[in-house]
Formats: C-alpha cells, structure tokens, sequence
C-alpha cells in the first residue's frame, strides 16, 4: 500500500508491520458482533477488519481519507469527527442499535490515546477493545514494565476495574512508518460483566483516583486527607486493613476499590 504523508499534528505513524497488523485484527474476530475503528487513517487495519464480514464504522478527523475508505466501506459508515469529542455510547446506539458485543480497534494516536480511552471505558457498549498505545502509556494499563510493588496508578485501576487487560504484542519503532521515537505496545481488553465499582459511579471513582494518585509518594493517611474528613481516615484505613504509611502505588486493585467504596459511604454518612 501507497502511504501517503502522515500529519504530525495528528500524532499519525502508519503501521507497516504484517504480523503487528495480522495479531490486531484477528484478537475479537470471533467474538465481537460489531466494529468500531479509530482513526483508520489510509486503511491499513481497514483492509483487513472489514473481511470479518460484521457492521462496521469508521472515525476519522483527516479529511484526506474518508475518499480512500471508500474502497472498503460504504461512505454513510465513514464518520468524518473528531474521536476527542465522540459520545462513543449514544454512536453505538445510533448506529448498532441494541448490539453490546462492539469491538473497538484503534492505532491511538500518541498526544491523546489516554484521553481517547477514558471515554471510550464508559461506553457499555464496547465489550472488547484492541488499542495501540505508546509503551509508557500501556504499562499504566497493564503494568508489564513497572516494578513490583510500584505499579498501581489511576489509569490501571480505572481501567481494570472495568475490563479484564492483557498485553497483545509489543511494537518496535520500525513498524510503522515514520518510525516514532517510542516504542507502542498493543493491549486485549474484554469488558467486566459486573465491575466492583458500577459504570454509574465512573465519574466519581475517576475523580476519586485522581486524587488519590495526584501525589503518590505521599504517605495514604495524608492523602487521604484532601478526599474524606481527617476524623474518619484512621477507622476507614483500620476496617480495611491498611497501614496508613502505604503509599497508593502499592495497593492491590481490589484495595483500591474498597477504599473508593469505603469514601463513598462515608461521604454518603453510613
């Protein structure tokens, strides 16, 4: 396939690698009931998700390629937007009716892939999802580089509290072309049937993270402090079992949530 310029505002690399290409596009073929790809750009997943026979759309921003698309799908499955700005529920909806087995593939663009994320989690709909990411960003979803007992963040706690994540495959620079300066690692998602913490409370259980995490080398009893009255901190942290000088990067998923549900009710006055 002719590339064609790839636009850097746009954080576009095109991925050139067969297998990288071949991994990604078969990981859901046999479950998902539907597809939704991210920034196709010229078609390079394209070509290959679309012989999985299943309905399928398509979001891009760059107008040079919604022409070059139409080889593959039809022009009224091309969406021409931005996906920063996508209510990737009501888009499912609109366009898949009543189907919650949607696939979600994307080579996420590097300046927003975590903010593309996030909104994509609180879709139900999506109930697989296939994403490229920038290495870094990829082990604060899975945790495959970090040290142990130095691994916990918002983005692996938000996410895995939702789906169940595994790294796929790692991607050398020289897969795509331009190359990046980064390496990428591709993540398998397959959303949770019934998350600790409910899709209603994601709003809230991502503000609660994000204070939690904002200072991470902080002792939790002082952390804590900015989230629940200073009064509670000591009995919330004692019915839980954690010593107040744990830092946050060292919980457990599972102690994560208990402590969000544990705020909850006491800010609820239970």
């Amino acid at each position: 396939m002719s590339l064609p310029k790839a636009n850097k505002s746009l954080g576009q690399h095109f991925l050139q690698d067969q297998k990288i290409i071949e991994a990604i596009c078969k990981d859901f073929k046999v479950k998902a009931q539907a597809i939704v790809e991210i920034g196709p750009g010229p078609g390079i997943l394209t070509a290959s998700l679309v012989k999985h026979d299943l309905p399928y759309h398509l979001i891009e921003k760059d107008e040079r390629f919604p022409e070059i698309l139409e080889q593959w799908v039809s022009k009224e499955n091309i969406h021409l937007q931005d996906a920063l700005k996508c209510d990737y529920q009501n888009f499912c909806e609109e366009h898949f009716r009543d189907n919650n087995d949607v696939w979600l593939v994307s080579n996420l663009p590097y300046n927003v892939g975590s903010v593309i994320f996030v909104r994509a989690l609180q879709a139900p709909s999506f109930k697989y999802m296939t994403l490229m990411f920038q290495r870094e960003v990829a082990d604060k979803v899975v945790g495959f580089d970090s040290r142990k007992g130095k691994s916990m963040n918002s983005l692996m706690a938000l996410s895995e509290n939702y789906f169940e994540a595994k790294l796929l495959c790692q991607v050398p620079p020289g897969a795509f072309s331009p190359p990046p300066k980064v390496d990428s690692s591709v993540i398998s998602l397959i959303r949770r049937e019934e998350p600790v913490v409910p899709l209603s409370d994601f709003k809230a259980y991502e503000t609660f993270l994000r204070a939690l995490f904002s200072q991470k080398r902080k002792q939790l009893g002082k952390v804590l402090s900015s989230i629940i009255p200073k009064e509670t901190i000591a009995e919330c942290l004692e019915n839980l079992g954690l010593d107040r000088t744990i830092r946050a990067e060292s919980l457990e998923l599972e102690q994560v949530q208990k402590l969000y549900l544990a705020a909850k009710d006491i800010r609820n006055g239970r």
